[in-house]
């Protein structure tokens, strides 16, 4: 082999050597690209789930308000009842005083009274 030959048979590998960094290097660009953009659509979802966390955790504590708000309406009417009844034991009571106290002193008796 003559010097012309062995510089054209350099130049050749020294180009495809060339060519394969190059394409090495576009690989590993694009993988990097590829991961950032990965990174970056993580990131994205992450906020997402924290903005609909959090939305969701306001819904929550108004809920809880208006449940709590529910029971203290619900014993409310619930103390409000117990009082009527009580009321309405202690006329029944009187009535039946009453009625004693017409029968005693010889008074015509009472009609009867509804139950409750």
């Amino acid at each position: 082999m003559d010097a012309v030959t062995l510089g054209a048979v350099g130049t050749i590998v020294v180009g495809l050597a060339a060519a394969a960094a190059a394409l090495i290097g576009q690989r590993a660009n694009a993988k990097a690209t590829h991961q950032g953009a990965v990174m970056t659509g993580y990131g994205g979802l992450v906020d997402d789930l924290q903005e609909e966390r959090d939305a969701l955790r306001a819904e929550r504590d108004t809920l809880r308000a208006e449940l709590a708000a529910a029971y203290a309406e619900l014993a409310s009417e619930r103390a409000d009842r117990a009082a009527l009844q009580a009321q309405i034991a202690q006329l029944t009571a009187d009535i039946a005083d009453r009625d004693r106290q017409i029968a005693a002193l010889g008074g015509p008796p009472s009609a009867p009274s509804p139950s409750p």
